[in-house]
């Protein structure tokens, strides 16, 4: 047998073998990882969960403004996504190529994290459009350059073991961002408590600023703490394989259009998501019922996480992605046509959805898993086929194409608040209060579950498609260890022999 037979062991899917179980990371870097993940999440899940809604409900925005902003910002970052790419894969510092952009990207992301909720009162309505319209690209400037650490999973170690231990740890944390899910409690009752002295606009500002000071600090304490050890390709390595034959392998790479395919449909999820605020307030009569149903259908979640990892070794990493999609799917299907019929008993209702949405989410936190462990194998598989790890590169193309995606899915959550002829109802403090059309409920109750539906059905049949598994994986692990060894050696070599000059030469 030799060496490198002996340096393999069998794969996380039980079906081929891998490298050596050589560990690399520390269990600091391990926490730190998480920690980082976790206060960064907050921020994006806020932002996220509430954006829409708060343009719509105290901007004035009409859904397809809100839609316009998507599609406007998304041409920006088509200008800006592959300059990002290039200068994250050619960086080279005593801090690493990846960890500096945790502190770098921070001034653009934060500043506007908060700008977005602390709109003038003096606006006009073109104004605020404007306002919104600058917010979000600067808020996609700041994302481009933040995303690089992200990519910080696959340089921290080989191991793809190792990975799936960061991945499931990060998730886990992760469940515990319910920071974000406090703010319609908030919105509910602080207004009532102070006597409209504080408004609700002003809730949502006070809860960006303190997920910023979050984002930051664990940004701050990511960069001291973890560390990079993929052995990367020099400066003219890269510049011998040349741009145009990298961004050819990338754009004729299957693994990574299969990947923006199953992202497409799975964004498609996000339109569904917008709405939950609306089906909160307007279906349920309070927007704090949200926080309460989630207690709930969160509480599977912290047994699925864990044990992820078990699930992905026993059945393999892409049949456990295809079924978590299709049996979600099929389950919002399913919910939809049960319909949201309110019996008049508060309780009685609030438990059937609870019950309904906690099935359609039972796969979620599997996909979680799922998702970025695909998205290193087709890493692996690119730097098999070229020899250079083009993470920024790849990134800022994936980034882009979700981008362009996410321009679609925002313009079509505008829109389909369009097509059911939403419009918020105020009080006269400016506070928004629950509709009581039987048809606009009808209408966001379709978009809370088909959306939904929709992506998981997309996301599970596109990973058929999927080619990184099986026999092919086996092969490219083997040889991306014997290709890494041999830099690793080289370099080593190279060091050597300028030692050995300097000494003689002393």
């Amino acid at each position: 047998m030799s060496a490198n037979e002996n340096n393999t062991v069998q794969l996380e899917n039980g079906s081929g073998v891998q490298q050596k179980e050589k560990r690399y990371v520390r269990p600091r870097e391990i926490a730190a990882y998480a920690i980082t993940s976790y206060s960064i999440n907050n921020l994006t899940s806020f932002v996220g969960s509430t954006k829409q809604y708060f343009m719509m409900s105290f901007l004035g925005l009409t859904g397809k403004q809100f839609g316009l902003i998507g599609t406007i910002s998304t041409v920006w970052d088509a200008l800006d996504d592959p300059l990002s790419g290039i200068i994250i894969d050619r960086c080279r510092t005593r801090w690493g190529r990846l960890r500096p952009f945790l502190i770098m990207s921070m001034p653009f992301w934060a500043l506007s994290s908060v700008l977005f909720y602390m709109v003038p009162g003096s606006f006009t309505s073109g104004q605020r459009f404007a306002y919104a319209l600058i917010t979000t690209i600067i808020y996609g400037i700041g994302f481009s350059y933040l995303s690089g650490w992200e990519l910080l999973l696959y340089n921290m170690t080989p191991n793809t073991n190792e990975r799936s231990t960061l991945i499931a740890t990060q998730k886990f944390v992760n469940l515990f961002t319910w920071l974000p899910s406090l703010v319609p409690v908030f919105v509910d009752f602080v207004p009532g408590v102070t006597k409209n002295k504080v408004t609700q606009p002003e809730v949502y500002g006070g809860f960006s600023v303190f997920f910023v000071i979050l984002a930051i600090l664990g940004a701050v304490y990511g960069f001291f703490v973890m560390r990079e050890r993929v052995s990367l390709a020099s400066k003219d390595e890269i510049n011998q394989n040349g741009f145009l034959k990298s961004i050819k392998t990338i754009l004729t790479s299957r693994p990574l259009a299969v990947l923006l395919l199953s992202s497409f449909f799975g964004g498609i999820k996000s339109v569904g998501g917008a709405s939950e605020d609306f089906f909160w307030l307007n279906c349920t009569g309070r927007l704090s019922n949200r926080l309460l149903c989630s207690l709930f259908t969160g509480l599977p979640n912290y047994v699925i996480t864990p044990v992820a990892p078990s699930i992905i070794k026993r059945f393999g990493l892409r049949t456990t992605a295809i079924s978590a999609g299709v049996f979600s799917g099929a389950a919002y299907t399913l919910l939809y046509f049960i319909g949201y019929k309110p019996t008049g008993n508060y309780w009685l209702d609030f438990a059937l959805v609870t019950i309904g949405l906690t099935v359609c989410g039972l796969p979620n936190h599997i996909m979680g898993v799922c998702d970025p462990l695909l998205k290193g194998d087709m890493f692996d598989y690119l730097e098999w086929q070229t020899g250079i790890r083009n993470e920024g590169i790849v990134n800022a193309a994936m980034g882009y194409v979700n981008k362009l995606s996410s321009s679609v899915h925002a313009l079509l959550s505008g829109v389909v608040f369009d097509w059911i002829k939403f419009k918020p109802q105020k009080d006269v403090f400016g506070n928004v209060v629950p509709h009581t059309d039987p048809k606009v409920l009808k209408g966001i109750w379709g978009i809370f579950c088909l959306a939904p539906a929709v992506a998981r059905f997309g996301y599970g049949l596109s990973l058929l498609l999927f080619n990184v598994h099986g026999k092919t994986k086996e092969r490219m692990l083997v040889e991306l260890e014997q290709h890494r060894n041999a830099r690793s050696e080289m370099k080593a070599a190279e060091l050597e022999k300028i030692e050995n000059t300097e000494n003689s030469n002393g």
